[in-house]
């Protein structure tokens, strides 16, 4: 649309000193000749963009026509750019760029020179280590059937190794630590579900449309341990001093308690379902499961199975 082609050009304009037609032409995929005729409405609008000739010409707005920045601090608006640079680097979004430079315009000049000198206080990057090129295909497919109320199939593994496929209406894209999931109503379940994104095998859009539903409140989301497959279980867990780094990033702090040796007993409640057994195992050696005893003789049968293929 013209207006919006128009508010982006002026966006742009605040944010760089200058623009040739050239550019301007290619940006919005317009004739350079629109981008005159739109030159010339700015100009009717009040809006006073100078023009200049010559190699190094191009448009660029007069230095006393700002817009108002007063509504945050450099500082504020320094920490919404990262957070809109976050999001555009994890979703193929061309609204989400459109929204990161026109943040940029509104950052004022101080900020802008500041951050020439110093580089970024904040950086927000939403994709793990070496995920990106496998979650952004999906992250791009379930924004749009959120976005345009289409619902999904898809075949999915839970915690517990089981396969199913389902039929569920996406409601909302929720980062939770470092984990992506998909808030979505399942119409196997009849109820809303988490998946993680990373546990989703396969995944299509349907051509039928739904009406969106009242999803739960997210804000806050916090664990609910009625949703573990297996109840959680009392454990007493004895880690040595090489794994610290390991258990602080595995367990909540609240739960380890450092010993005068430097080892780290970690005592909390648990499902002992595959993937915490599968956590106990990757410290190899390094942890010894105190209590319940059929908890480490567990842990010892599947290690034994693992001694028995090699």
């Amino acid at each position: 649309m013209k207006i919006d082609r128009l508010l982006g050009i002026v966006v742009l304009l605040l944010g760089r000193k200058r623009w040739n037609a050239t550019e301007l032409a290619e940006r919005f995929e317009v004739s350079i000749k629109t981008i005159y005729r739109d030159m010339e409405t700015l100009g009717l609008a009040g809006i006073p963009v100078a023009s200049h000739h010559g190699a190094a010409g191009g448009y660029e707005i007069m230095e006393q026509y700002t817009l108002n920045r007063q509504l945050a601090s450099a500082k504020e608006w320094k920490a919404l750019l990262a957070a809109v640079k976050g999001i555009a680097s994890a979703l193929n979004d061309q609204a989400y760029h459109e929204l990161l430079t026109k943040v940029n315009a509104l950052l004022p000049q101080a900020a802008h020179e500041e951050h020439g000198r110093q580089g970024e206080e904040l950086v927000l990057d939403l994709q793990s280590w070496g995920s990106g090129l496998d979650l952004k295909p999906k992250l791009a497919l379930l924004q749009q059937a959120i976005t345009e109320s289409r619902v999904i199939h898809l075949r999915y593994a839970s915690s517990a190794g089981n396969e199913s496929e389902r039929a569920v209406e996406p409601a909302a894209l929720i980062m939770k630590g470092s984990v992506w999931y998909v808030q979505a109503y399942c119409r196997g379940k009849q109820g809303f579900r988490m998946f993680r994104l990373t546990r989703i095998l396969g995944l299509s859009l349907m051509l039928e449309r739904f009406e969106p539903r009242q999803s739960p409140q997210l804000e806050g989301l916090i664990w609910r341990s009625d949703w573990a497959v297996d109840q959680e279980t009392p454990m007493l867990l004895l880690f040595q001093p090489q794994v610290k780094h390991r258990v602080y990033d595995a367990f909540p702090s609240v739960f380890i308690t450092e010993l005068a040796d430097g080892s780290l007993q970690v005592a909390g409640s648990f499902s002992l379902d595959e993937w915490f057994y599968g956590l106990l195992l990757s410290f190899c050696q390094h942890v010894r499961v105190l209590a319940p005893a059929y908890a480490a003789e567990e842990v010892k049968r599947r290690a034994q199975l693992i001694f028995e293929i090699y």
